[in-house]
């Protein structure tokens, strides 16, 4: 089947995950928006956070300048961290996101600023932040107590996390986010930190209640899952753990597909990832049917990257990274069956009318 082309297209998380959807998508769609967590905390984002008062920046700026069709100069200006023995605080933190919250400063709001900086950075998705409150992601754990801020939040060597949850009362999805949901074919969630970027975007008032309704009108979700653990907040998860939470957080009924990498990498590097604290995600027979029974689809094929060398991340542990390419296919290939369901569907008696689910690859049976 053909795969579809110039769907809209939503897709949730923060400056890397969701990126990498929007990379593998945009050779058959550019109607893409993408909506991007704002409640990091770390040490780049955190320090502009305190200084100037404004929603974390930096997953936006990762996102704009990974998607950027700008000037390769212009792109690297913004992703490169200030160095120096003299800086003290700002050593280290990104030019782009001291860029942008100058900008938020000069143009009076932090929603002018994000719009300048699609304007200026030229993205091939329109990328927006998920709420303009300056909010803080806080989490309850499994003892009782209780984590304020994303980076003690995603903290290790504390116990389980029960619910995340914001600080503030009154936060409100952005406008022009519920718009582009409301308008969308597709709706997915994730790659990305389980609970500080992708619940992080469910969580804000209104998202899930745009999802609900873009789905009463024929919008497909996907979350597309992590290939694997992420020390401090998902340590012990298996495929179906990560999507029992999403499916918890956005409403049960409302996710239609998890789509699971079955790709294995080489042995060293499985080894390599292990030492860090990750342990690769496998999809067996029982998590199957688990995500089954939980009301969700399984798409499962192989979507992990040939390439086995490490990358330097700031403050972050590498892990092993869907091919952008092998994503967007499959979500195309989605929508194309999809939609050829709906158009039988239209052709025959409602009461004989196949449903436009059950989609599944490799050989994988769906319950």
């Amino acid at each position: 089947m053909e795969q579809a082309r110039d769907f809209r297209v939503v897709a949730l998380g923060g400056g890397v995950g969701a990126s990498q959807v929007m990379i593998g998508l945009r050779e058959y769609t550019r109607h893409q928006t993408g909506v991007i967590a704002v409640t990091d905390s770390g040490r780049s984002t955190g320090v502009v956070r305190g200084a100037l008062n404004v929603p974390a920046p930096g997953d936006l700026r990762n996102a704009l300048v990974t998607l950027s069709e700008a000037d390769p100069l212009l792109r690297d200006l913004f992703q490169h961290r200030l160095a120096g023995t003299r800086l003290e605080h700002l050593n280290g933190v990104a030019f782009g996101n001291l860029f942008l919250a100058a900008l938020a400063q000069m143009t009076g709001s932090f929603e002018h600023a994000v719009l300048e900086l699609n304007r200026i950075l030229k993205p091939s998705a329109t990328i927006l932040p998920v709420t303009l409150a300056n909010t803080h992601l806080c989490a309850e754990l499994v003892d009782g107590t209780v984590r304020y801020e994303e980076v003690s939040v995603r903290g290790t060597q504390k116990p389980a996390i029960r619910r995340v949850f914001l600080r503030d009362d009154g936060v409100e999805a952005y406008g022009p986010v519920v718009e582009a949901i409301n308008q969308a074919d597709l709706i997915t969630i994730g790659p990305g930190s389980l609970f500080t970027t992708v619940i992080a975007c469910l969580i804000v008032p209104g998202i899930r209640e745009a999802i609900a309704a873009a789905r009463v009108r024929g919008a497909t979700t996907v979350y597309v899952c992590n290939t694997t653990t992420q020390p401090g907040q998902t340590d012990g998860f298996t495929i179906s753990d990560h999507v029992a939470e999403v499916v918890g957080y956005l409403g049960t009924g409302s996710l239609d597909y998890a789509m699971i990498n079955t790709g294995v990498p080489a042995a060293h590097v499985v080894d390599r990832h292990r030492r860090e604290g990750l342990s690769l995600l496998t999809l067996s027979a029982a998590e199957l049917s688990r995500i089954n029974d939980l009301g969700v689809e399984v798409m499962a094929t192989s979507l992990i990257e040939t390439g086995t060398e490490a990358r330097a991340l700031w403050n972050k542990v590498d892990t092993i990274r869907h091919d952008p390419s092998r994503v967007g296919f499959e979500l195309a290939g989605l929508v194309s069956a999809v939609r050829a369901a709906q158009v039988a569907a239209d052709a025959l008696d409602p009461s004989e009318a196949p449903m436009p689910r059950g989609f599944a690859q490799e050989g994988q049976a769906t319950a």
